[in-house]
């Protein structure tokens, strides 16, 4: 048993040594590429949990392309819960209307600000159980909120995390919620939401769905190709 132990200890400290070095390597190749839609928002509007939040529930099953000038177009006009709910759902669902389930999430917004006035004074929480709460909010988008709204760390785990940690062989997962927990065993703490940022970027111009780009990846050599079989 101790045999075992020790094995699985230093494989984890295998991981978290490759995992730094592919952190080191991300920070240098992502350095012009375009930064993901949070990271946008906060440049253009400061760091407010208030449009994490909001700007994760529309982008949910829309690209980002599609998501980042709606998200300007409504923060622009709306900062705040009592913004939100004084334009109509008609409005909404308008300004909405490229996005996918858009007369959902036209009607989500307004449950979501009265829910914040309601219980927690017109404040997005920053504790996780009560982000949690709130209708709509997973755990990809309550880590995404306590990461990048206030600082916490925390790893949020969408489909380019899911996808790339299991590719590289950093983890063998089944879903996000594995994925996660992980993660917070080989990732050093102060690189838990910066993971999400690099990640996200490498998955939509390089380590693609389908067929990524390995011949022009700089983490060729660190990453162990799990399930990829055709490959750029």
């Amino acid at each position: 048993m101790y045999n075992v132990g020790l094995l699985e200890v230093y494989a984890i400290m295998n991981r978290k040594n490759r995992a730094i070095e592919i952190i080191t390597l991300l920070k240098q190749y992502t350095s012009a590429m375009e930064p993901p839609m949070v990271s946008v928002l906060i440049n253009k509007f400061g760091r407010d949990p208030f449009i994490v939040l909001i700007g994760c529930l529309l982008s949910l099953r829309s690209k980002d392309i599609a998501t980042l000038p709606i998200c300007i177009e409504l923060f622009t006009q709306a900062r705040l819960p009592q913004d939100i709910l004084a334009m109509s759902i008609e409005s909404l669902e308008k300004m909405f209307y490229t996005l996918g389930f858009y007369k959902k999430k036209s009607h989500l917004l307004h449950y979501v600000c009265r829910d914040l006035i309601n219980r927690f004074d017109g404040n997005v929480p920053s504790d996780e159980t009560a982000l949690l709460s709130i209708k709509g909010v997973g755990r990809k988008t309550a880590n995404l909120v306590l990461g990048e709204g206030f600082g916490i760390p925390s790893i949020c785990v969408d489909t380019h995390v899911h996808r790339i940690s299991n590719r590289l062989g950093l983890v063998s997962t089944q879903t996000p919620a594995e994925t996660e927990t992980e993660l917070k065993l080989i990732l050093p703490r102060n690189y838990w939401i910066e993971w999400n940022r690099l990640i996200v970027m490498w998955g939509q111009n390089v380590c693609v769905p389908i067929s990524p780009w390995c011949s022009r990846c700089a983490l060729c050599d660190k990453c162990e190709r799990v399930s990829v079989t055709v490959f750029r």
